[in-house]
């Protein structure tokens, strides 16, 4: 009697072993398990890695966690056709189709108007500014061109590749949420730091050279014109 009661003791021991390790009964989630990714590991894991990068996404989606949606993204093939672009093959009035390089929501939200998108595409040069659009956006000083605006960003740099060895131009744009003040100077600034992040990593993993990308956070600078 004496050892069926030790055994029974022993398996309650386990059990409640078991169940506190699973965080009770939430189906083994477990109670203090955040959800999504981490800043630094969305986009390919790599793209907010520094510092100044992952405060801004964080500040950019309201949170640290966050959801990466590769499943609807293409950045492998968008890529492959920056390695394959020709600008000198376009006809005067094409332009490529933009490809999506990542797509990131905060966890727990699925609204569109929260998320944030990046996009690829080659282009024949960086295309300056008219008056009327350089009033509408702040200029910063990295790649050929790169301005943001409250809901996006967009950067075009030079990349020259060992094979194939030619230049082309990369256009790095990112759509931010809805929603914010057009004068909100601190929301262009985290969104082209986001850019300009997207855009070294893209020259990584194209393995471009010189693509007088800034280091950090770009720093404002005198619009371009067209």
């Amino acid at each position: 009697m004496r050892s069926a009661l030790t055994r029974l003791g022993a398996a309650a021991a386990v059990a409640a072993l078991l169940t506190s390790c699973s965080g009770g009964n939430d189906g083994g989630a477990g109670t203090n398990e955040p959800s999504g990714l981490s800043a630094s590991e969305v986009c390919r894991g790599g793209f907010a890695e520094d510092a100044a990068a992952t405060a801004a996404l964080k500040a950019v989606m309201g949170g640290g966690r966050l959801y990466d949606g590769l499943a609807k993204s293409e950045p492998d093939k968008a890529l492959e056709e920056l390695r394959k672009a020709s600008p000198e093959q376009w006809a005067e009035s094409y332009r490529p189709q933009p490809r999506r390089y990542c797509w990131i929501w905060p966890a727990g939200d699925g609204g569109s108007d929260k998320d944030l998108k990046i996009e690829l595409s080659p282009a024949k040069s960086a295309p300056g500014l008219s008056p009327d659009h350089a009033k509408k956006v702040t200029s910063y000083a990295s790649g050929l061109q790169a301005y943001a605006s409250s809901g996006f960003s967009r950067i075009y740099f030079s990349c020259r590749m060992k094979a194939p060895a030619h230049e082309i131009v990369v256009e790095t744009v990112v759509q931010g949420p809805a929603g914010i003040p057009d004068a909100d100077p601190d929301q262009r600034t985290r969104l082209i730091a986001l850019a300009n992040a997207a855009a070294r990593q893209v020259s990584k993993e194209l393995g471009c050279e010189k693509d007088g990308l800034a280091v950090g956070v770009p720093s404002p600078t005198a619009h371009p014109t067209s």
